[in-house]
């Protein structure tokens, strides 16, 4: 009495398909997994609201477990830690209480693509010397259809 699946009988040794009507979810878990590692990718750098017009680069992203610190330079040459605007000799003092003189702290520098590049390693240059040995330079990836510059 035993019968294959997804077959019936009918009449005397004919056999017809039987349609299955489960829902095939693989495209769907797939579709879904590919978003859920493009929202955790981008998510984290879109925490910082100053506005900085960023560089393009061909470069790989960086994925990070913790939320990034990030020090911003604007196309002024004004530094901000997160959010907060705030000078260059402060900078050192507050990265030492944030990250607990932490040598492994990962800060990642946002600098405007109008800001010179001497102004940018001077803000990289007091990040080390706050004891921050990881520091990253975040850059836009460029589209797909444009070229290189």
């Amino acid at each position: 009495m035993a019968s294959q699946i997804g077959f019936s009988a009918i009449g005397r040794g004919r056999r017809r398909y039987r349609p299955v009507s489960d829902i095939n979810v693989t495209p769907f878990v797939d579709v879904m997994l590919v978003l859920l590692v493009v929202f955790m990718v981008t998510a984290p750098l879109m925490t910082v609201a100053v506005p900085v017009d960023l560089p393009r680069t061909q470069a790989h992203t960086v994925s990070q477990d913790k939320e990034p610190l990030v020090v911003s330079i604007d196309s002024d040459g004004k530094v901000y830690l997160q959010e907060k605007k705030m000078d260059l000799a402060d900078l050192i003092p507050k990265l030492k209480a944030i990250t607990g003189a932490n040598a492994d702290a990962r800060i990642f520098v946002r600098g405007d693509k109008a800001v010179s590049y001497g102004r940018i390693m001077e803000v990289m240059g007091t990040v080390s010397a706050a004891g921050i040995n990881k520091v990253a330079l975040v850059a836009e990836l460029p589209h797909p259809d444009a070229r290189y510059r």
